[in-house]
């Protein structure tokens, strides 16, 4: 079928659905400008509220190396072709995102391979927000694990631990990479003894930060992430709203992408409370 055909066909469809769509835009919209909402009927029992864990990905996001990641090209308009697509390109660990096994491992699995039980996890924040206001450079270490069990009790079976630096308020800005003169990035991050007590005494199957790194910026090994990945455990990086959860209680859904073979990418997480 020829192009102009296609446009004419879609257009033509997408005119006689407006009227459609037009009463459900108005109510979706008052819910999509909160970053939380309430609750769907269909959620399961327990739960009140929705919130997003994620930012928003642009070009202008802070990245690891300080490079632009994310590059968007409009192929299509509306006004032009009566639709709207683009075409990305994006570095696998740019904005929230995940880091597979694979990142850190010379045969870890990849991100399409992490298992789909894993990502639906119960949510243990670890506040570490006071010290890192002081203190850039600080890591989440075994004795603020054992503070939030002596708090909170055991660490679920398959939950996501996540550091909560207060890091996140700073993504906007250079402040998130928090780089020196000499290049040196300071926020904080995991100690790798942390990761290795969370392999060795809890069924947890990943961590989380709120920074651009599971290891502290000023790493010069990654010592975190090569304890942590090669277990066959996943990370996150870049959470938003860590401030918005208790320290236990809720649910964190993770939208892990599924493309072979993948180190990686940019995730859709949100938490249910």
């Amino acid at each position: 079928m020829c192009d102009i055909c296609v446009m004419t066909a879609v257009k033509g469809r997408m005119l006689s659905r407006r009227g459609f769509f037009a009463g459900a835009a108005g109510a979706g919209l008052t819910a999509a400008a909160g970053l939380t909402a309430s609750a769907p009927p269909a959620m399961a029992q327990g739960h009140a509220a929705v919130t997003d864990m994620t930012h928003e990905l642009s070009a202008d996001f802070p990245t690891f190396f300080g490079e632009r990641q994310f590059f968007w090209d409009q192929k299509f308009n509306f006004e032009e072709h009566g639709f709207n697509l683009a075409e990305y390109r994006v570095n696998e660990h740019t904005g929230t995102h995940i880091d597979a096994p694979l990142h850190f491992s010379a045969d870890g699995a990849a991100v399409n391979e992490i298992a789909v039980e894993t990502l639906v996890a119960p949510l243990c924040v670890i506040d570490i927000a006071a010290r890192a206001a002081g203190d850039p450079d600080t890591t989440l270490t075994p004795d603020d694990i054992r503070a939030w069990i002596a708090a909170h009790g055991e660490i679920p079976e398959n939950a996501c631990v996540a550091l909560f630096s207060g890091w996140a308020d700073k993504a906007s800005g250079p402040g998130f990479r928090n780089a020196d003169a000499g290049g040196v990035q300071h926020y904080p991050g995991f100690h790798a003894e942390a990761a290795e007590m969370l392999i060795e005494e809890t069924a947890a199957a990943s961590i989380g930060s709120d920074t651009l790194s599971l290891d502290p910026g000023n790493s010069p090994d990654f010592a975190a992430h090569y304890a942590w990945l090669p277990s066959g455990r996943f990370g996150i990086e870049c959470l938003a709203n860590l401030d918005r959860m208790p320290a236990a209680g809720a649910t964190l859904v993770i939208g892990a992408p599924k493309h072979k073979g993948g180190t990686g990418g940019p995730a859709r997480i949100f938490a249910l409370v």
